[in-house]
């Protein structure tokens, strides 16, 4: 079981980006729900990321929406935290 945490970076593009395609949001929270139970699920896609986003990794949330995030663990707690960062299109969070 994974903690999500949301970035003020990721809410506002995650505003911004729903407006655009309001029918990914369903998807969007879908797949949110999805990572707190397992990032590593075959249908999330999730990989490693290199160049400029090197240690975040990405899952898909559709077939042209990416959400990017880190994964640390809680030094107290040893809870795994997902800190959700962007999501967009490929274009977008790349």
């Amino acid at each position: 079981m994974y903690k999500i945490v949301i970035s003020s970076k990721f809410k506002k593009a995650f505003r911004k980006f729903a407006l655009r395609n309001s029918d990914l949001q369903a998807k969007i929270e879908a797949t949110i729900a999805a990572m707190e139970n397992d990032i590593s699920a075959p249908n999330l896609g999730t990989h490693k990321l290199e160049g400029k986003l090197s240690g975040l990794l990405s899952c898909s949330c559709g077939y042209d929406c990416r959400i990017v995030f880190s994964l640390t663990t809680d030094d107290e707690s040893g809870e795994q935290i997902v800190l959700l960062l962007d999501v967009g299109t490929h274009d977008d969070v790349y």
